[in-house]
């Protein structure tokens, strides 16, 4: 039995008829250079696995808990495996893991994974009858962590029956990160009664490098608290609470990224999360992260978000943090044709593609607010069913906080007139200090005032066929098809070797968690990746 697969938005977003007046064979093609480029990648996810995929399907299956020093038992459950069985990586952690439960090695997970931290549990490579009864009794326990992912949807759907939505797009998107949930909790129900739509706890310095996911509530954090399954409850509770206060349903987002992409995207769904950074190449270009590894675990994270029915924010404006917004601009729109694909490949649907982009052009420049709008344009006419990500102005802001705040309202005015569906809000105090509630209260009175004053220009604005913004959009557009036709040609493990992407030079050999990842064996199983193939209403494989 599954739950309903509904949209839980309504996405008054698409353009009806282009603006820009893009050839649909161009763009079709931009999509069909985009499938080619990605698809080996695609061949490659689907032919590895790594140590966070495995740790992901036991979480699935219930395990969770960490021991005194604080490490989760899902880690010391699949070293323990691991130590015992050296190529047990290659077939997939569940087999041995529930063989030891039929065996009658312990009657539960926990107790499982506690016995083997203490060396009073071997592991084996079942055959036979052993071995399906292992595999029969991991799908059945993985099964059920997924239909309780899929209650979590249906329970979103309902509140949002209940209490509605936003009553207009974009969606306004506020991020709160003391380092404390318990000083972001309060914080981030004020943004909601102050009009934020989306509530963003942006995580922790350097938890994308931890190959683990910390346990229960912290009150500690570096420029963001931690990602960890208590937080996400606690957020999640205090937003309802203030739902039903608003009578409007609140989103919670965090970061699927890093080493335990896959783990944190149970985890969300476990929690009810709305909304997830999960960018497929993030995390190789800035956080140094084996490409390989990354895939793999992107792939796994989005059919888990595919199933919970989140929505993924991609990070394409990260790119415009380390190069030029003009001449990297096509960069940007590669990557979302590839995010897309990815996405899709992986069972997400337009509704759920946050896809990224950011005012970042030097205001300096002539025509920069200009050139804003065709890039902003052109994303949402590549992708018009998609509620777009729009992020703000960071790096050129200068700590001239009034020349900021002006920033912000241009920013807003953009992504009002090119009908974005996601509206991070832009602090004045942006490289100056971690905004105060005051800085929030401000910058949100300047996105209401725009919207409310211009919320509805985009209907009037209509670039001129053969003037300035319709070109500048064309030319990103013939750009970015030129680099998918290299891509496609290359590779893309090689382009992103080449720096193509932010300016970032990431080997497929190198990067952190390399050890983490390896090809599956013939004799591999996972029955969460099986459940995930088959989609919520697919046939039972047999064993």
């Amino acid at each position: 039995m599954s739950t309903p697969m509904s949209t839980p938005m309504s996405t008054p977003m698409s353009t009806p008829m282009s603006k820009l007046q893009l050839d649909p064979a161009t763009v079709a093609q931009a999509r069909d250079l985009a499938a080619r480029a990605g698809r080996p990648i695609v061949d490659l996810a689907r032919s590895h696995t790594t140590v966070s995929v495995e740790r992901a399907a036991l979480r699935l299956a219930g395990l969770s808990g960490a021991d005194p020093d604080g490490t989760p038992w899902v880690n010391r459950l699949a070293d323990a495996v691991r130590a015992d069985l050296p190529e047990a990586l290659a077939g997939g952690l569940a087999v041995p893991v529930w063989d030891a439960l039929v065996r009658g090695e312990a009657e539960d997970l926990t107790t499982l994974a506690q016995k083997a931290a203490a060396g009073s549990v071997r592991f084996r490579h079942p055959t036979g009858g052993d071995r399906a009864r292992a595999i029969t009794a991991a799908r059945d326990q993985i099964e059920r962590g997924l239909h309780a992912i899929e209650r979590q949807r249906t329970e979103r759907e309902r509140l949002l029956q209940v209490h509605g939505g936003p009553p207009r797009t974009p969606w306004i998107y506020l991020i709160v990160a003391t380092g404390d949930i318990y000083e972001d909790i309060p914080q981030a129900q004020q943004a909601a009664r102050e009009g934020a739509d989306v509530i963003a706890v942006i995580r922790s310095t350097g938890q994308s490098l931890l190959d683990f996911v910390p346990e229960g509530a912290t009150r500690e954090g570096f420029a963001g608290t931690y990602a960890t399954a208590e937080n996400f409850r606690l957020m999640r509770a205090a937003l309802d609470e203030t739902s039903a206060e608003l009578g409007r349903y609140v989103r919670l987002t965090n970061y699927a990224s890093g080493l335990c992409m896959p783990e944190i995207a149970v985890l969300a769904g476990q929690q009810r999360l709305d909304m997830m950074l999960n960018d497929s190449m993030y995390g190789i270009l800035f956080r140094d992260i084996n490409p390989v590894r990354t895939f793999v675990d992107q792939r796994f994270s989005r059919q888990v978000h595919a199933r919970a029915g989140i929505i993924i924010n991609t990070g394409e404006d990260n790119y415009l943090t380390t190069a030029d917004a003009v001449d990297a601009a096509h960069t940007v729109t590669t990557s979302q044709l590839l995010n897309e694909y990815f996405a899709k490949e992986a069972g997400l649907e337009d509704w759920q593609l946050g896809l990224g982009h950011a005012f970042e052009i030097d205001p300096d420049l002539p025509d920069s607010f200009r050139l804003e709008l065709a890039h902003a344009l052109l994303a949402r006419e590549l992708f018009p069913d998609a509620p777009l990500k729009w992020m703000p102005p960071t790096r050129h802001m200068t700590g001239d906080v009034f020349r900021g705040h002006l920033l912000d309202g241009f920013f807003n005015l953009a992504g009002a007139l090119t009908g974005q569906g996601i509206l991070l809000v832009g602090m004045m105090t942006e490289a100056v200090v971690t905004p105060w509630l005051s800085d929030r209260d401000l910058a949100l009175q300047n996105v209401r005032y725009v919207l409310d004053a211009a919320g509805a220009l985009g209907e009037d604005f209509h670039p001129a066929p053969e003037g300035f913004i319709a070109e500048r959009a064309r030319t990103v557009l013939a750009e970015s098809i030129d680099l998918l036709h290299r891509i496609a040609g290359d590779g893309l493990l090689d382009a992103i070797a080449d720096g193509t992407f932010g300016l970032m030079r990431r080997p497929a050999d190198g990067g952190r968690g390399l050890d983490g990842v390896t090809p599956r064996g013939d004799d591999y199983v996972n029955p969460a990746i099986d459940a995930l193939e088959r989609g919520p209403d697919g046939p039972m494989e047999a064993s």
